[in-house]
């Protein structure tokens, strides 16, 4: 059974068919939100930026959200293999100050995984942003009018109407929440953010750490992260609000391929959009996008409880933490299936990828 899944557009398929995929054909690459089903790609992680993207001279962009904003950041280190190894450690041994019988308050929450951010991305801020190739890209969301501030009352009010301003269309959420680029001031994007209400700020050694705990900032879960040195004063949240899976228009670009390693075949704009099934299609903007996934059903024949690691796990393992940190250690062993498969791909001068749908 094949652990990975390749899918593509029109433009990516036919590039695939007549050529293959080598790192020079790699202009972006996008990391979406999901938590810890993030884990499936730790070792595909390690094998594109510490090993297989190496050797390529051209600019490569990385965007991310929520556990993607990290795994970019990490993607920087000179040595990314190692870093995403101390990533999977990191994210399975994560846990929090609890009373008995209670999860964990976001206040913990935050204080413990900001304090994670600081010591693996804030002291390395300055070399992150220096690679010589890779050029690193934050989504946050900032919060308009009522989520301008987090407050008891005022936060589920507006995450209300964000709800019911999204059912009528991604840009009406726009007057809730605002996606927040942080780039990579070196060199711009080689798209345009003209889908969504959108502000770019320049990513900083000063405000690295920040922007991606904003962008991990879960609403009721993790506090909100507040007037971000560099960018417009106000409450940040988790990127994955109006970028779930970066479903972006990566068709405006003149040359090269989107290399997406992802843990599912769809590509969900916002999360909001879960629920939404007709948000959920491919469109023209995926056109030169060449998406990486695990197959469902070796997902369900291997991994533990037969499905990606992911956000319920906390609440159904309680505080069995040993019991959590081994099976999603073996998600992550088992996950290996992945890179070699990968590895086995771009070897070919031909690759036969599946439509996106």
């Amino acid at each position: 059974m094949q652990a990975l899944q390749i899918f593509a557009g029109p433009r990516a398929r036919v590039h695939l068919r007549d050529r293959g995929l080598v790192p020079a054909d790699v202009r972006v690459i996008p990391a979406a939100a999901g938590g810890p089903k993030g884990l499936v790609l730790n070792t595909l992680d390690r094998f594109l930026f510490g090993h297989w993207l190496s050797d390529a001279a051209q600019t490569v962009h990385l965007m991310g959200a929520s556990i993607g904003a990290w795994r970019i950041a990490v993607a920087c280190r000179a040595d990314a293999d190692a870093g995403f190894a101390e990533l999977a450690e990191d994210y399975i041994t994560q846990d929090y100050p609890r009373e008995p019988g209670k999860a964990p308050k976001k206040k913990d929450v935050t204080r413990v995984f900001g304090q994670i951010l600081e010591q693996r991305l804030g002291f390395r801020a300055a070399e992150l942003l220096a690679h010589p190739r890779f050029r690193p890209h934050v989504i946050a969301s900032r919060g308009r009018h009522l989520l301008g501030r987090e407050g008891r009352v005022r936060t589920p009010i507006g995450y209300l109407g964000a709800f019911a301003a999204n059912l009528v269309s991604r840009r009406a959420m726009g007057g809730w929440l605002e996606r927040v680029m942080f780039s990579d001031p070196r060199d711009a994007l080689p798209f345009s953010l003209h889908d969504y209400r959108t502000r770019q700020v320049a990513l900083t050694p000063v405000n690295l750490a920040s922007a991606v705990l904003a962008s991990c900032s879960i609403p009721f879960w993790l506090d909100a992260v507040h007037d971000i040195e560099g960018a417009p004063r106000g409450a940040y949240w988790d990127g994955g609000l109006t970028d779930y899976h970066l479903h972006l228009d990566y068709a405006q670009m003149r040359d090269g391929l989107v290399l997406y390693p992802h843990f599912q075949a769809t590509v969900v704009p916002g999360w909001l959009d879960k629920g939404l099934k007709h948000r959920h299609s491919a469109t023209a903007r995926l056109s030169n996008l060449v998406l990486l996934a695990p197959n469902p059903a070796w997902v369900t024949a291997v991994m533990p409880n037969a499905k990606l690691p992911d956000r319920s796990d906390f609440k159904a393992y309680g505080e069995r933490i040993a019991d959590r940190q081994r099976d999603w250690r073996r998600a992550v062993m088992e996950s290996q299936r992945l890179a070699d498969e990968f590895a086995d791909a771009v070897a070919r001068p031909s690759i036969d990828a599946q439509p996106l749908s």
